[in-house]
């Protein structure tokens, strides 16, 4: 059994992670601060003697006695994100800082949930972990991108300075249960709008490309980086590689939802990349070939599901 801390452990990712590894038998201390997580998300965790919830904002300095550590503490969704631009850089850049200096301290081996972002609008295709990227740092989302870029540098600087374990996970897109119903992510914008009757918005011609993972396989592949020896630092691919356009999405939500809406098209946002592709090479060959299990139409339906649900009893 260890001691694991879970920043941003509230949230979409971070609930299920901390679910995962309760169930696995260790004590989990879930820090959040609620900007766009929920306790909600892990109330069905509370009266578990092995799991503690704390109210706390990683740009301030954290205490505690912890083995390992996953910082996942950071809004994700270009409307949470670009809301207060500033805060979401202070706390991927102070927030690594923080959780670095308390694995230092506590000699803990810690996660990084980087993001497909730094990649920014790619040249090449698929993505792998040696391209750098084609980022403008002074754009709209630059306030994410760059700060889950500079997160990658000062992990990598805390290894190679004092010797920290470091893991870094580049996360592609991400769909499943929990959710925000207005984070403004495809997924939950194209449910939402289906299962309320309402037009369903693309944006450009809706040709873009993305990769949808279930949430299940990326903790999956979380937990299996977690676990390899010191040498494996990643950065690392985890998502899944199959690419569907924006438009085919749409299409298979009114299908499954068996919604009337119909497709609407919008003005391309600044700075919105044209394709992302993992390719998972470096998963497979690292993570006891890791691969995504759950197929999109399979995890489509169960995120419906429990969108529906959160409709009916009035939450969303």
């Amino acid at each position: 059994m260890k001691r694991i801390l879970v920043t941003g452990g509230a949230g979409f990712v971070g609930s299920h992670l901390c679910e995962r590894l309760v169930e696995a038998g260790h004590e989990v201390l879930c820090v959040d601060n609620y900007y766009t997580g929920s306790r909600r998300n892990v109330a069905h965790l509370l009266a578990n003697p092995n799991f503690e919830l704390m109210r706390h904002d990683v740009t301030f300095p954290l205490f505690a006695e912890v083995d390992e550590i996953y910082n996942l503490a950071c809004p994700a969704s270009p409307i949470h994100y670009q809301f207060d631009p500033v805060q979401t850089t202070k706390t991927s850049v102070h927030g690594a800082i923080n959780m670095l200096g308390l694995a230092k301290r506590r000699k803990a081996k810690i996660f990084q949930a980087s993001t497909s972002e730094v990649y920014g609008d790619p040249t090449i295709h698929p993505q792998v972990e040696e391209y750098w990227g084609n980022v403008n740092p002074i754009g709209i989302r630059s306030c994410y991108d760059e700060g889950k870029r500079c997160a990658e540098t000062l992990f990598f600087d805390y290894h190679r300075q004092h010797r920290l374990q470091i893991k870094v996970a580049r996360i592609f897109n991400t769909y499943g249960p929990r959710m925000h119903p207005n984070d403004g992510r495809v997924v939950s914008n194209f449910i939402m709008q289906a299962l309320r009757g309402e037009p369903i918005t693309l944006y450009g011609e809706g040709l873009q490309t993305r990769s949808f993972c279930y949430v299940d396989d990326l903790v999956e592949g979380f937990i299996r980086l977690m676990a390899t020896g010191d040498e494996v630092t990643g950065p690392i691919n985890l998502g899944n590689p199959g690419e569907f356009t924006i438009k085919a999405l749409a299409e298979m939500v009114i299908a499954q939802t068996g919604s009337a809406s119909r497709i609407t098209y919008q003005p391309l946002p600044s700075d919105d990349p044209k394709q992302r592709q993992p390719d998972i090479s470096k998963a497979r060959a690292l993570l006891d070939d890791w691969q995504p299990t759950i197929a999109l139409e399979q995890g489509l339906a169960r995120t419906i599901a429990y969108f529906d649900g959160l409709l009916k009893s009035g939450a969303a």
